[in-house]
């Protein structure tokens, strides 16, 4: 919002400061103790009109189409040019004017001698000045240009980090449902009634992946809905060996979070942290204190099963990462213990919403 409104507004309160810098300029003889001839001022509102048509013909044609487009050279003496030709027509209007005659009456009065003058020559003053003028217009338009191609760049950052989550969160929801589907299976081997109930919640955890998580956030109250129903789904084929524990904030206080980012190291618990012959644990907890969020994910470490990180749950801690860098930089912890004192695997992460 800021950015439109110096594009709009802003650029155009520049350019009438210069204008009326320059005119100031060609108005500072109004303080000279001398009667100045009505030629004098003719001449100054024709420079003024002279300065602004090259002020807009250097930021509307000069600078985009020649220095913007790598002519720097064509620039430079089409630069010359244009102060060539000011200075010629000013000169030309000195000349037509009869002004340095006049100029030399009015600074010397009743002397004639010192009246005579040698004719039209180039002022410095004047010269420095038409300079001015095409080196304002051109940083005003070389910043205006910068500008706008940092907003281009970001606008086309924004997009290309917009596609990698969508790109990521397309990997991440098949991985999920691709392990989910395999642990039904083994289920109606086991228990017709209680796959039925699987599938049941299956369903709901999909549509809200399908039809909540399109906004690109959720509430927290429904992604921790979204992990119990995976618990829950995961429980129905653990055998009473395994515990399970799953503490929740109370009081909830819903949050907008990126959905679906707790999940991979859930599921990472249960995929390592589980095993058919000896005890074992799975303890979750979701802490929150005002925007701060932490996940605390522990699961029993076991000789047979490797867990790092990067390896454990192929794409989803891979890309789970990746989410967290693009959505939250510089606004989360990720601390990882591949072997706690208590022989547990842990992945402790704090979020800050805020």
């Amino acid at each position: 919002m800021a950015n439109t409104f110096i594009n709009r507004h802003g650029y155009l309160l520049i350019q009438l400061l210069v204008l009326l810098g320059l005119l100031l300029l060609l108005c500072q003889p109004l303080g000279w103790d001398i009667k100045l001839p009505v030629q004098f001022w003719v001449k100054q509102g024709f420079v003024f009109f002279l300065w602004v048509c090259l002020f807009y013909l250097n930021i509307q044609f000069l600078v985009p189409r020649l220095l913007f487009r790598n002519r720097a050279g064509l620039f430079g003496a089409a630069t010359l040019v244009t102060v060539a030709v000011v200075l010629l027509i000013s000169m030309a209007a000195d000349s037509w004017l009869n002004l340095p005659e006049l100029m030399s009456q009015a600074f010397n009065p009743g002397d004639k001698e010192k009246s005579h003058t040698t004719g039209p020559h180039i002022n410095p003053v004047m010269l420095l000045a038409t300079m001015l003028v095409l080196g304002i217009s051109t940083s005003i338009k070389t910043v205006q240009k910068w500008q706008k191609d940092a907003e281009i760049r970001q606008s086309l950052e924004k997009q290309r980090i917009s596609t990698e989550l969508s790109f990521l969160k397309a990997q991440i929801n098949p991985h999920f449902f691709f392990n989910t589907l395999h642990s039904i299976y083994a289920l109606t081997m086991i228990n017709i009634e209680t796959s039925r109930e699987a599938l049941h919640t299956l369903s709901r955890m999909m549509r809200y992946v399908l039809y909540e998580t399109q906004a690109g956030t959720t509430l927290l109250s429904k992604e921790i809905e979204f992990l119990q129903d995976y618990i829950n789904l995961m429980q129905l084929r653990l055998t009473e060996k395994v515990t399970v524990t799953f503490d929740k904030p109370s009081p909830l206080h819903d949050v907008p979070m990126a959905p679906m980012l707790f999940l991979p190291f859930v599921e990472n618990a249960f995929k390592h942290g589980v095993s058919a012959l000896l005890p074992s644990s799975i303890r979750i907890a979701i802490c929150q204190q005002g925007h701060t969020l932490q996940l605390d994910v522990r699961n029993t470490i076991f000789p047979e099963k490797r867990v790092v990180l990067e390896e454990s749950s192929g794409i989803g801690l891979t890309n789970t990462q990746r989410r967290l860098d693009l959505l939250y930089p510089g606004h989360y912890t990720l601390r990882v213990t591949d072997k706690t004192p208590e022989n547990e695997y842990r992945a402790h992460l704090i979020l800050d919403l805020s």
